[in-house]
């Protein structure tokens, strides 16, 4: 009998993978990104102290697009810049979250990157 596999074990097992490669420092903070069905958070974490320094969601009031797709995406991505940029934070290392690096995890990458943001 053949299973199917699940996709939420699957993403945290890259997730996990992942993290095993990258930590974010004081100097150099890690730009986490999150994706539901409905909404996308970004948080720029210190693993060091194990403190959230930034973080921006299509919850956040200054987001228009309210859905969990590309438009938002890219808004999530500049908030994230502009706030990071705010406190001083010019390079991060992305994490992809055990997502694939396409579609909405690639246009808020974008979007942090044209907002000032080196990763």
């Amino acid at each position: 009998m053949v299973k199917k596999t699940d996709r939420k074990t699957e993403r945290t097992r890259r997730h996990i993978r992942v993290r095993t490669k990258v930590s974010g420092t004081a100097e150099r903070p890690r730009l986490c990104v999150y994706r539901s069905n409905t909404n996308i958070y970004a948080q720029v974490i210190d693993d060091v102290a194990g403190n959230t320094l930034v973080s921006a969601s299509t919850l956040d009031k200054s987001v228009k697009t309210k859905k969990s797709n590309k438009e938002a995406a890219k808004e999530v991505g500049a908030l994230i810049a502009k706030k990071a940029l705010e406190k001083n934070i010019k390079t991060v290392v992305f994490d992809r979250g055990g997502y694939i690096y396409h579609g909405i995890i690639k246009e808020l990458a974008e979007a942090a990157r044209e907002g000032g943001l080196e990763f």
